[in-house]
């Protein structure tokens, strides 16, 4: 069974803010802001076909921000797949709600400019109220009744003020986004205008889900997440753990050979590495952590965890600097990573390191331009990238990269001359 990615109850509002910028822009979350984006383009079709098209986009973008509050009150960390927790009645209930605020909202400003501002603010505390209501309940009555309100309100506090917040901050972020793509080509501005707001509007929701999973015993919501990770095991990673670190105190061999044969299995989870990887270092094993750094890289690298990876080369380094992944493939993809991050001087090392440990593969020309670029722009040293770049060489004349390699020297070789 996959690993199941929770989230605490009790994890700070702050962290949980800094963690939800990249919330829509990772797995089917983003996939949906693609998809609804481009699907933004039925508004341009004939006036009904355009109407009643745009009309079902919104309603597959709040049925899936309903999704998200949900999921995440549950202690999901992922976004949600597509359907699994929504329900349609809910998706046609936001819209019909959040297009009647926005048709007022343009009323008062035509017609009674007076009236604009505290409709703004009545819609702003009374919102976030309704979008939690219609997406645990899709009952459109329930939501509006005000007693019920006065409930979800009496729920938080003080603290209500925070979803309101985020109403007030959603609204502006759409409007500035909505001048920002004006100047755009129609073609071009619709979709870009379309993924702002899906982006916006799914990171709000999360957020309200957040806060509802923090209050999830005054609202009756189960920890979901929490029970499938106690069915698949997860919890048994974590006591594994502990009964590690306490075992250690005794026996820190024994308590090695614990946590061995768990993690032979590549999906053990972060916890199990980094106890065994402190159980190593407490007992001075430098080159147990460079075997077990060896294949964690590899077992990240495959499961497309770069970043995590490449903090593991660096610690890695630190304890023998000529260590490398030893797998080609491996060291290729991080070198990559590590360019695309702004770790020049580590994508460098990598490139070099990939050089020397495997000269005849047929990506070392690849390599070779990207530590020589690095080398000779970020880091000023075009004289280290002349050699990188004379270490392949000469490539053949039909050699796809020959031209490349031979402008970048080119180009290398007149700042060398000229420092």
């Amino acid at each position: 069974m996959p690993r199941v990615a929770t989230v605490p109850a009790d994890l700070p509002l702050a962290e949980r803010v800094r963690r939800g910028f990249s919330y829509p822009l990772r797995g089917s979350a983003l996939a949906t802001c693609i998809a609804l984006a481009l699907a933004h383009y039925v508004a341009l079709l004939p006036v009904f076909i355009g109407l009643f098209g745009a009309a079902a986009v919104w309603m597959a973008t709040w049925r899936y921000a309903a999704d998200c509050m949900q999921h995440t009150a549950h202690g999901y960390a992922d976004p949600p797949d597509v359907g699994i927790d929504g329900d349609n009645d809910a998706g046609w209930a936001l819209t019909a709600i959040h297009l009647f605020a926005v048709d007022c909202g343009v009323l008062a400003g035509v017609f009674f400019p007076a009236l604009l501002w505290p409709l703004v603010v009545v819609f702003a505390l009374i919102l976030p109220a309704i979008d939690m209501a219609l997406a645990f309940d899709a009952n459109l009555a329930l939501a509006l009744n005000p007693a019920h309100l006065a409930r979800v309100v009496a729920g938080f506090g003080t603290a209500y003020l925070v979803p309101v917040a985020i109403n007030l901050l959603l609204g502006v972020l759409i409007v500035a986004a909505s001048v920002a793509t004006a100047a755009l080509p129609r073609l071009l501005a619709v979709p870009v205008f379309a993924f702002l707001c899906n982006y916006l509007v799914f990171l709000a929701f999360h957020l309200m889900g957040g806060m509802l999973q923090q209050r999830r015993e005054h609202f009756g919501i189960e920890a979901r997440a929490e029970a499938l990770a106690e069915t698949s095991g997860q919890d048994q990673d974590g006591r594994l753990a502990a009964q590690a670190r306490e075992l250690a105190t005794d026996d820190p061999q024994a308590a090695l050979r614990l946590l061995a044969g768990r993690l032979q299995d590549r999906a053990a989870p972060p916890v199990l590495h980094e106890t065994y990887r402190d159980l190593l270092r407490q007992q001075g094993m430098r080159e147990a952590l460079l075997v077990h750094g060896q294949i964690w890289i590899a077992a990240l690298t495959a499961g497309g965890e770069a970043r995590r990876a490449l903090r593991l080369v660096q610690e890695c380094t630190d304890l023998d600097p000529s260590f490398l992944p030893d797998d080609p493939g491996h060291a290729g993809v991080l070198a990559e990573a590590a360019a695309r991050h702004g770790m020049n001087r580590m994508a460098a090392r990598l490139c070099r390191g990939f050089l020397d440990a495997w000269p005849g593969d047929t990506r070392a020309p690849e390599y070779a331009l990207l530590g020589a670029r690095l080398l000779g722009a970020p880091l000023g040293q075009p004289g280290e990238a002349l050699v990188l770049l004379g270490r392949l060489g000469t490539l053949p004349a039909d050699h796809p990269k020959r031209a490349e390699v031979a402008t970048l020297a080119a180009q290398l070789g007149q700042a060398e001359g000229i420092a």
